[in-house]
């Protein structure tokens, strides 16, 4: 066994071994060492910090997966591209008669039922007001009595008439006498058998015979006058009661309701025993073999719709081609309703009326440009990011796209993409931080 250090062995001459003493000196350390190698190791350290962030932060992102299932596409392709607007619409006849109520009344029987075929003169419905009957016969009476003072009136001008004819006959009979008479006492004069005075006495009774006979001819002809004028007034009055029974008759003869034209009674508002007030609608009359499409389309659409623009509607069981024939001047609630003629002699089977409707308006068409799907986001003139594939369709990166006119189901490229390119048409948001992704 090796002695332990520090401790010399002792030989068998000798005594106990005597203990040894080394004796260690102080090297003194320099402290400008110390904070050098401090340095150098800190900076060595931040360095590699560094270092390290720039690698980390020139990293990309791992590129996410995403499920080709879930996700639309579409290419982009050069050509013809129609645009079109669309809205949502209603069938509605071209004719309809309102039937209103010309009086107040109250209900007293439903003849006819919704969805019966009816004529001009078939009755609907029958009112009674026992008033418009008072009203009516009061009317008659007024007109009764009017006539029989036309009656009177004309028998007593008549009666004045012949009375004044019958003066001046007699005047013109004296008239005539008194000419005779002066001629003779003329006669008689010339042989100086009469005296001067009764000459002239026969001549002032001519003169004024002559002048009542003119005066009674004038009061005859102004006595035909007035009786022309009166009975003018008189049979205006019956004439205006006459126009006021027949309005009374018209009245009750309302209360009885027809259908006023011929169709389908589509709609009877009033049940027996309710009151009907003058003006309120009791029926529409509708012709279900003519029907229109009137159709909402909204305001920022609408500025591109003409009158005559091809359309087509659907009506969920087929599709019917039509052409526009109105546009509404107005915008209420933030559409234009738009008329749409439907070019067929036979409607198809399940068109009827207020079934609700879609319809597409071509408004224009693009030759020669690039078009594609229309994308989840883009409205027109805009820019949007899409997904784009590349390779071999198994990843897709971010590219920008600059829209132009919009259609309903395509959209004008104006730069960004190329004929035959596939972009990703779907929502893709969730995705919006990365540039790149994987499909699966």
């Amino acid at each position: 066994m090796a002695a332990p250090q520090g401790k010399p062995t002792p030989t068998p001459d000798e005594g106990p071994a005597r203990p040894v003493h080394r004796i260690q000196m102080d090297v003194p350390r320099t402290s400008g060492n110390r904070r050098r190698r401090r340095w150098i190791i800190g900076i060595a350290v931040g360095l590699g910090l560094v270092v390290t962030t720039v690698a980390l932060a020139r990293l990309e992102p791992a590129a996410p997966t995403v499920d080709r299932d879930i996700v639309f596409t579409g290419q982009v392709e050069r050509g013809t591209m129609i645009r079109q607007v669309r809205g949502p619409g209603t069938l509605v006849p071209e004719q309809i008669r309102w039937v209103s109520a010309v009086t107040a009344g109250r209900v007293e029987r439903r003849v006819a039922e919704p969805g019966a075929p009816v004529d001009a003169a078939t009755v609907i419905m029958e009112l009674s007001n026992p008033d418009v009957q008072l009203e009516a016969l009061d009317a008659e009476r007024q007109l009764a009595g009017a006539q029989a003072q036309l009656v009177e009136l004309r028998t007593n001008l008549e009666a004045s008439k012949l009375n004044q004819a019958g003066v001046v006959a007699q005047v013109r009979t004296e008239f005539q006498q008194a000419e005779r008479t002066l001629r003779s006492n003329e006669e008689l004069a010339s042989k100086d058998l009469i005296a001067t005075n009764d000459l002239q006495q026969s001549r002032d009774q001519v003169e004024e015979l002559r002048e009542r006979l003119e005066i009674e001819r004038q009061r005859l002809a102004l006595m035909e006058r007035n009786t022309v004028r009166q009975l003018a007034v008189q049979e205006d009055q019956v004439e205006r009661l006459q126009r006021i029974v027949d309005f009374n008759q018209d009245r009750l003869a309302s209360m009885v309701v027809r259908a006023g034209a011929d169709g389908v009674l589509q709609e009877l508002n009033f049940e027996p025993g309710q009151w009907v007030m003058p003006g309120a609608t009791l029926a529409k009359v509708v012709q279900p073999g003519r029907l229109k499409a009137v159709l909402r389309i909204p305001e920022v659409q609408a500025k591109d719709v003409t009158v005559g623009q091809p359309a087509m509607i659907d009506i969920r069981s087929g599709t019917i081609p039509g052409h526009v024939t109105r546009i509404d001047p107005a915008a209420q609630g933030g559409s234009v309703t738009v008329d749409v003629a439907l070019d067929v002699e036979e409607l198809p089977r399940g068109a009827r009326p207020d079934l609700s409707v879609d319809g597409t308006i071509e408004v224009a068409r693009l030759d020669d440009v690039l078009h594609m799907p229309r994308p989840h986001i883009g409205q027109a003139n805009s820019s949007v990011g899409l997904f784009k594939l590349v390779g071999n369709g198994n990843e897709a990166v971010r590219v920008t796209v600059q829209l132009g006119q919009t259609s309903v189901n395509e959209v004008e490229v104006h730069s960004g993409l190329e004929a035959g390119d596939v972009v990703i048409l779907s929502d893709m948001a969730q995705w919006d931080a990365y540039d790149r992704v994987r499909l699966k």
